[in-house]
């Protein structure tokens, strides 16, 4: 237990060591490519965020979508790939290679869905080649490009106020 704040600390001073990296891309094509990356130990509809992206005009195989649990049983097999803390390591370094592979991918748009600042989660997003990233307005603001002010569980809203913006971009 006090080895998870230790680490959690070393993970979160990595990132503040890595805050001034950030990339300022203007958006300006039609998205193709979407990377999601949902805190599952919070928010369970991922299959209906996947689906509502989908209705705006995503084809499903240009998402793709990684997921955070607080807790990952081992003996479980999960529908998409999950990672936990045990995936970074004390240098804030992603151990896991599909949270590589994610990560190094450049995404039109990279959505962090989750609304509770976690170190991994916040890692995972900042060290993300997406060329644009969307998440909640409740994380730090310095992370995403774009922030929008909704609920968690009111994933509809979420992703009609994201192509809204898009829409008025263009």
């Amino acid at each position: 237990m006090f080895l998870n704040y230790i680490k959690e600390f070393f993970v979160k001073k990595s990132l503040k060591n890595n805050w001034s990296n950030q990339k300022n891309e203007v958006f300006s094509k039609d998205v193709q490519t979407i990377g999601l990356l949902v805190d599952e130990s919070e928010f369970l509809e991922s299959k209906a965020l996947i689906q509502e992206l989908t209705l705006h005009g995503i084809a499903p195989e240009n998402i793709k979508i990684v997921a955070y649990r607080d807790k990952i049983e081992k003996k479980k097999t999960y529908s998409r790939p999950t990672f936990g803390k045990k995936h970074i390591d004390w240098k804030g370094e992603i151990t896991a290679d599909f949270l590589n592979d994610f990560i190094q991918t450049e995404f039109d748009i990279l959505i962090s869905y989750y609304d509770i600042e976690k170190a991994v989660l916040m890692l995972v997003t900042k060290k993300s080649k997406a060329k644009f990233k969307i998440g909640f307005s409740s994380v730090d603001a310095g992370l995403n490009r774009w922030m929008i002010n909704t609920g968690r569980e009111n994933y509809k809203l979420f992703v009609s106020e994201l192509f809204k913006y898009l829409k008025s971009i263009k």
